[in-house]
């Protein structure tokens, strides 16, 4: 019986450590927007006290269909941004979590108009700071965040997470990275070149997906409408608009194992656009392009526990951290200013793994 009751007290202690952990200090509400015609759902995270105005940090997703809360995992940051202040805004992608159409049909500049909307949103409530609103953003959201600078010069800051520059080079990169990593042949090799110019031919002269298919046989998940989405969006290139949303502070995080991201020309791109007094770099030399520990993302069972009992740890050292310290050292006026070119993490100068 004592063997029971331990088994029972033991089985409730780490079910409330889980509970716990997944507990943070927000006020989440659940709030909508139209826009284009169509209703996006989202959550506003504010602070756990205090009647505001807050600033406010508008999300804005990467690839794929994703939720306003990422499926849980934006709350560690909220409440990293709460710290520091700010409230967060995130929507869900149009088609996801009760957001009406389809992402799919979107192009970068629907997704910056569509941004832009929920900035206009936010700026009009009275508990938030309409002085102190910016955008984070991580992945594809490089495309987007530029745009949405370039448009808005009245935001604040910018918080760019493993950003793309060019499409086609990050596409370039991204396949020759993951054969590398896959050990793959040199057969190998030569065949995914081969379909990856394949490929660009089709793009380039407007081919059907049906076309497609015919081409390339089997299509590796590629469906009519990713390849619609990928026909609007493989031109993308940032540099234009980075150099249009000059001078509002950015903070720019980049992994030292990303395969998905030459973090290396995104780098350069960035410095050489953007001035020194606007531009923070905050490298993470373990990360992976989520900004999860190389050695965690690499096994599954670790993943998964540590994002069930202790989900603020997916995240790599420092990584929330050194968000809420750029946000506490931003002015408190509308825009100008910036950080320190060399800010975020310790630059130790040792190149990136």
């Amino acid at each position: 019986m004592w063997t029971l009751v331990g088994v029972v007290l033991a089985g409730a202690g780490i079910v409330g450590v889980v509970v716990w952990q997944n507990t943070y200090a927000l006020r989440e509400e659940t709030v909508s927007l139209r826009h284009d015609g169509k209703l996006l759902k989202g959550v506003l995270a504010r602070p756990e006290s205090g009647d505001g105005p807050f600033g406010l940090v508008v999300f804005v997703h990467g690839d794929g269909p994703v939720d306003a809360t990422h499926e849980t995992f934006y709350r560690p940051l909220w409440e990293s941004f709460a710290r520091a202040g700010y409230a967060s805004l995130s929507y869900s992608k149009p088609g996801t979590g009760g957001s009406e159409g389809d992402w799919l049909d979107q192009s970068m500049a629907d997704r910056a108009d569509e941004t832009l909307a929920a900035v206009a949103w936010a700026r009009a409530r009275p508990d938030i700071d309409d002085r102190r609103v910016g955008l984070w953003g991580a992945s594809q959201a490089g495309w987007v965040l530029p745009k949405v600078a370039a448009r808005d010069r009245r935001l604040q800051f910018v918080i760019a997470v493993s950003p793309a520059v060019n499409w086609l080079r990050q596409g370039r990169y991204n396949l020759l990275a993951e054969l590398r990593r896959d050990g793959a042949t040199a057969r190998e090799r030569a065949a995914a070149l081969r379909r990856s110019r394949t490929t660009l031919e089709l793009l380039e002269r407007g081919a059907s997906f049906a076309e497609y298919r015919a081409a390339v046989g089997d299509v590796d998940g590629m469906t009519p409408a990713r390849w619609s989405f990928v026909s609007k969006n493989y031109r993308s290139d940032a540099t234009a608009d980075l150099y249009a949303s000059r001078g509002t502070p950015t903070l720019l995080a980049l992994a030292g194992h990303d395969v998905n991201v030459d973090v290396t020309e995104t780098e350069a791109v960035y410095r050489a656009v953007l001035p020194p007094r606007s531009l923070t770099l905050a490298r993470y030399p373990g990360a992976t392009h989520a900004m999860v520990d190389h050695d965690l993302e690499r096994s599954g069972w670790r993943l998964t526990l540590t994002a069930i009992a202790a989900p603020r740890k997916v995240y790599t050292d420092g990584f929330l951290a050194d968000q809420a310290r750029f946000l506490r050292g931003l002015p408190d006026g509308d825009g100008g200013g910036g950080g320190d070119e060399r800010g975020g993490r310790p630059d130790t100068g040792k190149a990136a793994p």
